[in-house]
């Protein structure tokens, strides 16, 4: 589990084919590594990872065919920059909201502006998952915890304060750019528990005749 709040951007340096899996090599940067084992997890642009060796300046984890289908990894290079989160700790501070590490799909980035010193996106998800984001609620994108500040459609906006730009890889998002998105893990179980005794026999839908159904509607 993580909280979303970037602690390092580090460097993919290798990616290593293993059959139809990939090895992945992270020069981790300032990320400290003194209290990292091998079986650790880090997120790493939003994708929890498991650590599988270190080599003194970051780590090697191994991604599979699931992973490599669900998040933008299967189009990174040697020298991609990536956001790194060690797992949190049960006293560490909950500055951002609850991050699985387990990406839902891959968004883009369809709209950049600069307003004042912030900087304003407006990123494109897949239609199934429009249903998820709601204003003013939380995302994950490439691992930073963000607030929705807006919603249309199956797009939505966010305004990112310069720290959150210097301190991540956010500041180098231009359109076009494909993301590592998770929605709130809340609004999925919400959505699963609706359904009740259902759930076992069809797939996890939400439907205006259900929200009524559950005291929702009026």
């Amino acid at each position: 589990m993580f909280t979303g709040i970037i602690e390092a951007v580090g460097t993919l340096t290798a990616l290593t084919p293993k059959g139809k899996d990939i090895s992945v090599t992270v020069e981790s940067g300032k990320l400290d590594l003194s209290d990292v084992k091998l079986g650790d997890s880090i997120a790493t642009n939003g994708v929890c990872l498991t650590v599988v060796a270190l080599t003194g300046s970051g780590y090697v984890a191994d991604l599979s065919l699931e992973t490599l289908q669900r998040t933008a990894f299967a189009s990174y290079k040697p020298g991609q920059k990536v956001n790194l989160e060690k797992a949190m700790l049960p006293t560490t501070r909950f500055g951002g909201h609850m991050v699985s590490g387990h990406v839902d799909h891959v968004a883009e980035i369809v709209e950049r502006t600069q307003t004042g010193r912030a900087i304003e996106f407006w990123v494109k998800v897949p239609s199934h998952l429009a249903k998820y984001i709601a204003e003013k609620g939380s995302v994950a994108v490439d691992g930073i915890s963000l607030t929705v500040n807006a919603v249309r459609g199956d797009e939505f906006k966010l305004t990112i304060v310069p720290h959150t730009a210097l301190e991540t890889t956010m500041e180098s998002f231009k359109p076009g750019r494909k993301v590592n998105l998770e929605v709130d893990v809340i609004a999925r179980y919400l959505e699963r528990l609706m359904l009740g005794e259902k759930a076992a026999a069809q797939s996890s839908q939400v439907s205006m005749d259900l929200l009524a159904r559950s005291g929702f509607l009026r």
